[in-house]
């Protein structure tokens, strides 16, 4: 029989880079205690990396730029899958995501109702995932979900013509029913801007 060890550096192997895994993963292979070693163990061979307790990385490499991570955004959908978890993405992420900002975040928040925790990707990013009521969780549309969230960021008084025409344009791939749906959760002054888009 293989060992513990070699049995799950096999499976993550055939698994193929880029992949996120999980150390329940490999929960027939041995006990919990053995589990975790053994992954402790192939982290220090550089194998997989550890993004956080119980959560790891199969990582591409590349000549020139060494460990390529997968997009902050696949890791947080392959955790939130993985936990049966919803996501709302917030400010600086929804503003790159609708073309608000050229800028790439680093540093990403998600409201969740799973697990409240921070993942480390690479030297400088990172994912947040913070604990939040059910109410923020009742969205229907991914594009009025993600309007709502950058016009707060961007706030009541901040928000411009030219952001309001490229928030136009983005609504336009979502259905009017969503975003009247979405437009009832959004505070008053949203729920405004997002009617009057849409008429």
């Amino acid at each position: 029989m293989q060992s513990i060890h070699s049995s799950i550096k096999t499976s993550i192997i055939k698994k193929g880079r880029g992949k996120i895994l999980f150390g329940n993963d490999f929960r027939h292979y041995g006990s919990g205690e053995a589990i975790r070693l053994t992954l402790f163990r192939l982290c220090k061979e550089n194998l997989i990396v550890r993004l956080s307790a119980g959560i790891y990385l199969y990582p591409k490499q590349s000549e020139h730029f060494g460990t390529i991570y997968p997009s902050i955004e696949t890791i947080a959908r392959s955790i939130a899958r993985k936990e049966r978890s919803r996501l709302i993405p917030t400010g600086s992420y929804a503003l790159n995501a609708l073309g608000l900002s050229t800028q790439v975040p680093m540093r990403i928040v998600f409201l969740t109702d799973g697990a409240a925790r921070t993942i480390k990707v690479g030297k400088k990013a990172s994912i947040k995932f913070k604990k939040t009521v059910a109410k923020n969780l009742s969205f229907k549309g991914e594009i009025s979900l993600l309007v709502v969230s950058a016009l707060k960021e961007i706030g009541k008084d901040g928000v411009s013509e030219e952001q309001l025409q490229k928030i136009k344009e983005a609504l336009q791939h979502e259905t009017a029913e969503n975003i009247i749906h979405d437009a009832k959760l959004a505070p008053e002054w949203i729920s405004k801007i997002l009617l009057k888009l849409i008429q």
